[in-house]
């Protein structure tokens, strides 16, 4: 069966190089960027905000489940070292959550939108706001994951081949 399977390259992946960094960039964007209009709208009462965010919000929630899944793909093929394994699971963790967590909070506000308040609740701001720490705090684990430990990068991936790490 494996010898349908693409070989692997330099960056131990069936595909030139990582996507899950690629897709999840849209998702930290998009999320930060619609928190950053709701609370700019609430302040100003531009309604045209909230339509903004909403946007932004469906799109991330679409977006964060490609991400998830390219990362899942991705963590399998890292073939992680024992100082990585520990922030690779919990960024693992936090990711899968990020997503039910997300489509929770985007199913909230398009029940607000469908009930076309003029200004949103403080306690979905105070959640939405939530979402953010939790959006950075996870970026933090993802950029540790690559500019501190190095996975998918050449050196790291012959050094593990050539059981270098452990």
């Amino acid at each position: 069966m494996f010898e349908y399977l693409p070989p692997l390259n330099d960056h131990n992946l069936p595909y030139p190089d990582t996507i899950h960094p690629i897709v999840v960039h849209f998702v930290i964007a998009m999320v930060l960027f619609a928190v950053l209009c709701d609370v700019i709208g609430y302040f100003t009462k531009n309604s045209r905000l909230y339509e903004v965010s909403w946007w932004n919000l469906f799109f991330a929630t679409i977006s964060i489940f490609i991400a998830v899944i390219f990362g899942q793909i991705e963590a399998g093929l890292a073939e992680p070292y024992a100082a990585a394994v520990s922030t690779l699971n919990l960024h693992t963790l936090l990711g899968w959550s990020l997503s039910g967590i997300l489509a929770g909070v985007t199913g909230w506000r398009y029940v607000i939108r469908s009930q076309k308040k003029p200004q949103l609740p403080m306690p979905y701001l105070l959640v939405s706001l939530l979402l953010a720490g939790l959006v950075l705090f996870q970026t933090y684990l993802g950029d540790l994951l690559v500019w501190i430990y190095g996975l998918h990068t050449v050196p790291v991936v012959e050094a593990t081949k050539a059981g270098e790490l452990l």
